[in-house]
């Protein structure tokens, strides 16, 4: 007998250890370069450029790879464990160059468990018709762990230093990978038992890839806004509203509080309305917010501002790896690591447009982000998905054989 809960809290902790871990380093990792490691100002730049590039070609590597796997278990084990490995390390390295052969090779290899780990569940989904909500419950799972782990990071650095804001982000690394090991079935069981009388024979194909990169494309520029509004605004109210730090805190806060509630109510409108028109509705949203930011001439404005925009994050960001993940049914590991990494290449390629807004003005910043908004909204709209997957041919029986193979799960 199939029990929801059983299934996916597992799925649940293991998204919450490595959020954490990840929520409490990365943060502060300018920080540990400068006071810890006394790196230079290039190192740094360096430093913070091969991180997330690294991240992605492992995790590209290692996606392809996962998808011709029976079961993704022992790759989620490895991943972690190699996770708890760099960080364990890196609480005690103090080299520059030694620290940045481990963020290239251990701490790329970790960066794989998230979308690996979101594949595991959208196997293990699949066939249920409540599938786009578990997938964003499991996403606002992370966004709470980016709500306490800085905070938690803050009082280790207060109480000692960096070491033991690594040691602890190790040992969530290694609770993650007993509950992977303990916990995980061997093979994904699907939430609805579906036998090969009730599917096609066949598994439901990918999209194009002129659809799926025009889509990523889109994935993208949103990813790169979203970075540019956030690291923009602290400065844009000292600079434009003249306002103080601790309205960029409570401004910053008030949004992401305001995140994870939407993100679970747009969940449930997955299940009443289709998956692309709400995606839609993202870029639209997020097109508005860096229009209201840019006319903005009160700090006031930019506070009811922020329904609008974690309306638009909590779209994205809950609704984005589903909408990709139909896209490739038969790559899920794939899919998954796409989406993902869309927001490191996002982040990065904000960094040269933040920097250029130093000189021209915060407000043009987000005059930019409104037109690579405009653009994403119109590259969405443009690829629009023509393949659904496999389609359910006949309903005649439910069967308790146990799938084989994660190959046979396919998508309804």
């Amino acid at each position: 007998m199939f029990h929801p809960v059983r299934q996916h809290f597992p799925l649940a902790l293991v998204f919450l250890c490595v959020g954490l871990a990840s929520a409490m380093a990365a943060p502060f990792l300018t920080l540990f370069l400068t006071d810890a490691v006394h790196a230079s100002g290039l190192q740094i730049t360096v430093f913070l450029v091969a991180a997330p590039l690294s991240s992605v070609v492992v995790s590209l590597a290692l996606a392809r790879w996962s998808d011709r796997l029976p079961s993704r278990r022992g790759l989620i084990v490895a991943a972690a464990l190699t996770g708890a490995v760099g960080s364990l390390l890196t609480a005690w390295l103090r080299d520059y160059w030694l620290l940045l052969g481990l963020t290239v090779t251990a701490t790329a290899i970790a960066s794989a468990l998230v979308p690996q780990v979101f594949a595991h569940a959208r196997v293990s989904l699949a066939g249920s018709p409540s599938a786009v909500m578990t997938m964003t419950t499991l996403r606002t799972v992370l966004s709470l762990s980016w709500v306490g782990g800085p905070f938690l990071a803050t009082m280790l650095l207060t109480a000692g230093d960096f070491t033991a804001v690594y040691g602890f982000a190790a040992t969530m690394f290694t609770i993650a990978a007993v509950v992977t090991w303990r916990m995980f079935p061997a093979t994904p069981v699907p939430t609805a038992a579906v036998t090969a009388q009730t599917l096609e024979s066949e598994p439901g194909q990918d999209e194009s890839r002129r659809v799926l990169v025009l889509t990523m494309i889109a994935l993208v520029l949103l990813q790169c806004t979203g970075n540019l509004s956030l690291q923009a605004l602290p400065l844009f109210l000292k600079s434009e509203l003249h306002a103080g730090l601790g309205d960029a805190g409570l401004i910053l806060g008030l949004c992401a509080g305001l995140e994870i509630p939407l993100m679970l109510g747009f969940g449930l409108l997955a299940a009443r309305f289709p998956l692309r028109r709400l995606m839609l509705a993202g870029p639209a949203l997020a097109l508005v917010y860096t229009a209201v930011v840019a006319v903005s001439s009160a700090t006031w404005q930019l506070a009811a501002a922020q329904v609008v925009n974690a309306a638009a994050i909590a779209l994205l960001q809950g609704l984005g790896i589903s909408y990709v993940q139909d896209m490739l049914p038969s790559r899920p590991g794939h899919a998954s690591t796409l989406f993902i990494s869309a927001g490191p290449v996002g982040a990065m390629l904000a960094g040269p447009i933040l920097g250029a807004a130093a000189g021209f003005g915060y407000r043009q910043a987000y005059l930019i982000g409104a037109v690579l908004c405009a653009v994403a909204f119109v590259l969405l709209l443009v690829a629009r998905p023509t393949l659904t997957g496999a389609r359910i041919t006949r309903t005649t029986r439910i069967s308790r054989r146990p799938v084989e193979r994660e190959s046979e799960l396919v998508e309804v």
